[in-house]
């Protein structure tokens, strides 16, 4: 069964940018594209410039793939898929995200601390 985390209510999204919300103490970036109707959830952690910083990055699309491009050392990472087009080796998690109630849900399974 998918246990859904309230993250953020529909208005604290800021349309063609990003937010991060803190979910059972981890940071998440919630990205809104309504050009294409979509809501992304990733984590927050850039594992190149070692910093929680993605929710600052600039969206846009390489390829037809929405990505995120880190405000730090500008890798980019699908918002998709969490890869990293510079470095496909390099994959941030994704986490699957609703809208209910008015409200931007997250499903999110941690390991460990």
């Amino acid at each position: 069964m998918t246990e859904w985390k309230n993250a953020c209510n529909v208005a604290d999204l800021q349309a063609d940018s990003g937010v991060c919300v803190l979910i059972e103490g981890h940071q998440v970036a919630l990205f809104y594209m309504p050009k294409d109707n979509a809501i992304y959830a990733l984590n927050n952690y850039d594992p190149f410039g070692c910093a929680n910083v993605l929710s600052r990055g600039i969206i846009g699309d390489i390829g037809n793939q929405p990505v995120v491009s880190s405000p730090l050392h500008k890798q980019h990472f699908n918002l998709i898929t969490g890869i990293c087009l510079e470095d496909e080796a390099v994959t941030i998690p994704i986490y699957p995200i609703r809208i209910h109630q008015g409200n931007i849900q997250v499903s999110i399974k941690f390991s460990g601390g």
